[in-house]
């Protein structure tokens, strides 16, 4: 399914859906920062999804990053809660949704970056080469937020 991303843009379709998200900045010991490239963007990202019916937000965030990117990751704190209502997702199928992600800040303890269905590219990124990279300024404020130690962002 594709999607077209709307960041503050006047032309954005009104949202129909809110659908809780989450994920996990996960940061190693080199102090890099586990990115994906989205299949259907070609954008980078921290790996995050679609909370599912019975699941916490914190388990969510946990599963999808292994899922997205096959590392395992433990929660080590809260780097913010991102509603902003000019963040819109347009998907194919008709669904136009609202941004309302939970993103934590974690570490790897196992696994290996693997490519899979959502990501044709997962790795470790230096924080002096995200720069070279193409991010969604969604993902780069959250990154600054870490980065700024301005967390938790509550908005």
């Amino acid at each position: 399914m594709g999607r077209t991303e709307y960041y503050d843009d006047p032309r954005a379709p009104r949202p129909n859906s809110l659908v809780p998200a989450s994920g996990i900045l996960v940061v190693n010991e080199d102090g890099e920062i586990l990115m994906q490239r989205r299949r259907d963007t070609g954008q980078w990202a921290i790996p995050m999804g679609k909370q599912e019916l019975g699941e916490s937000s914190g388990a969510c965030a946990v599963r999808e990053t292994e899922e997205e990117t096959g590392i395992l990751a433990e929660i080590t704190g809260l780097l913010g809660v991102y509603s902003n209502p000019h963040h819109i997702v347009a998907y194919s199928d008709g669904e136009i949704r609202q941004q309302y992600e939970v993103i934590y800040i974690g570490r790897p303890f196992g696994g290996a970056p693997r490519i899979n269905d959502e990501a044709d590219g997962v790795r470790w990124i230096g924080l002096s080469d995200l720069g070279s990279y193409d991010i969604h300024p969604s993902i780069h404020e959250q990154i600054g937020h870490f980065l700024s130690g301005s967390y938790p962002y509550l908005g």
